[in-house]
């Protein structure tokens, strides 16, 4: 299933839980959570919207080093949602959307 589709379906919260669990990274599922409670967003919308706005606001070097990572595996997919989480989480506890939550 390409990203786009999965993220399209991130409203399912057993289909947001099982693509947070194949991450295989409890530390980083365990701050999505935590933010998205924050946020008051289901978990799967939380991570969408992360997942979108590192797409719109990555920088080059980013891009640079997501793309070479992709190419070294079998699940693009998870590096770029496990990239785009961890940027969010590291990044003073917001997705980066302002707050503009849909």
């Amino acid at each position: 299933m390409l990203l786009g589709d999965l993220l399209a379906r991130f409203n399912d919260p057993l289909i947001a839980e099982q693509a947070l669990a194949s991450l295989d990274d409890l530390t980083l599922v365990t701050d999505v959570t935590v933010k998205a409670d924050a946020a008051g967003l289901s978990t799967g919308a939380y991570a969408a919207e992360c997942v979108e706005t590192y797409a719109d606001t990555t920088s080059d070097e980013e891009w640079t080093t997501l793309m070479g990572q992709m190419g070294r595996t079998d699940d693009p997919g998870s590096v770029l949602l496990r990239r785009a989480l961890a940027a969010a989480c590291s990044g003073g506890g917001t997705c980066g959307c302002g707050g503009h939550h849909r």
